[in-house]
Parts: structure tokens; sequence; C-alpha cells
């Protein structure tokens, strides 16, 4: 499968504007997030990791999963860790009506306080990006700067800490999948990429919204 690892400048011209790819002014700060939560296997994984190097994560969230793991997604707050909206139902924007993406938008916007925003797949319009600044005002539309990779089933979990390692920098927005999709891969990477980050001298904080 094809992507891009590390969000270039050509990919980043074509989207909407002023979508937040990465925070240049974080000093030795990465900020690690995870879509396609709450699962009840991978996110436990995924928080005993981040607890066992004292770093912290962002979420992005489904609605309908926040929904079926309440107590999960309750985990993840008690825990020091943000999270984000991540639609109701992963909702491809491109693929997808204005009418129909807001309102999943407002959906999960019920089972999930956050004024951090992630479109699924990396696919908004123009106009779905305005809606979302319309409605929350102070709302940020979070993208990515390092794209693990782990949703590739072609790949291996080195494979995916090999793209941590070869693209991350301070201010870093580095997106892993706690899915049950990229597990495989995840339970690699993951501590492999706390252990790097600790080692360099990095900090996982949350994104604040």
């Amino acid at each position: 499968m094809l992507f891009a690892k590390n969000a270039p400048w050509y990919v980043r011209a074509i989207m909407p504007p002023n979508l937040i790819w990465e925070f240049p002014n974080a000093d030795n700060e990465v900020f690690l997030t995870f879509d396609d939560g709450p699962h009840p296997i991978v996110t436990p994984f995924v928080l005993d990791c981040l607890k066992a190097y004292n770093m912290k994560g962002t979420f992005f969230c489904i609605g309908k999963n926040v929904v079926e793991y309440p107590h999960i997604y309750k985990r993840i707050l008690e825990e020091g860790h943000a999270a984000g909206n991540h639609t109701m139902n992963h909702l491809n924007g491109f693929k997808t009506s204005m009418e129909r993406y807001a309102g999943n938008i407002i959906d999960a916007q019920q089972h999930i306080d956050s004024l951090l925003f992630r479109p699924p797949y990396g696919r908004i319009k123009r106009s779905q990006a305005l809606f979302y600044r319309n409605e929350f005002s102070q709302g940020k539309i979070v993208m990515w700067s390092v794209l693990t990779g782990d949703f590739d089933q072609s790949l291996k979990g080195q494979q995916c800490f090999d793209y941590v390692k070869k693209y991350t920098k301070s201010g870093s927005i580095i997106v892993f999948h706690d899915s049950e999709k990229a597990f495989e891969r995840l339970k690699v990477a993951l501590p492999l990429t706390l252990e790097w980050l600790a080692a360099n001298k990095f900090q996982a904080v949350t994104i604040k919204d």
C-alpha cells in the first residue's frame, strides 16, 4: 500500500487551509496520536505502554466505539490523556455528503467532549472543514507529520517503527491506530517507539483543545 509517511508539502497543499500538521515550536515534545478506538483489547495495551514510559497520548475516538466501550474511554481521560472526535462512524469525507458528514461529527460530539477533530483517512473537503470551524470556533482539525503505516498489513512492526525514527522531530504529530487491524504491527512498533523517544530525550504530550 502506498501512502505518504511524513505528509510532504504537496500533500498539504491540496488539502483545506489551516489544518494542523505539526507543532514546530515544541521543544523536545512530540504528539502521539491513536485513531479509531476505543478497542477493548488494543486501547488498554496502548494505555499500559504509555503508563510504563510516563508518556501521554491523544486518542481520536469513533463515537460508536465510545458508546460501546465507555469504561475504556473513561480510562483514557482518567489517566491524563486527551480525546478527540473522529466522527461517529468513521466516514470518508471525500465520499460523504456535507449534510451526513456534519451530522456525524455532531453525533460523535455528544459522546466525545473535545474541540479536537481528525477526519478519518485524513480526507476532508473544504466545505466540511469550513463547517467544522463555523460550528466549533475554537476547534482544531488535527492531521499529522508522521504516519506509521500500522494499518498496512503488508508491513512489519519494525518497518512502522523505522518510519518513526526517520521522520520524527520536535513537534511531530505521530499517528498510530488502536484498532484490531493495526494491532499486529502496533504491538511491536509502539514499545520500540516509546523506548526510542525516552532514549532521545523526547516527551510525548497531549494535544490541547
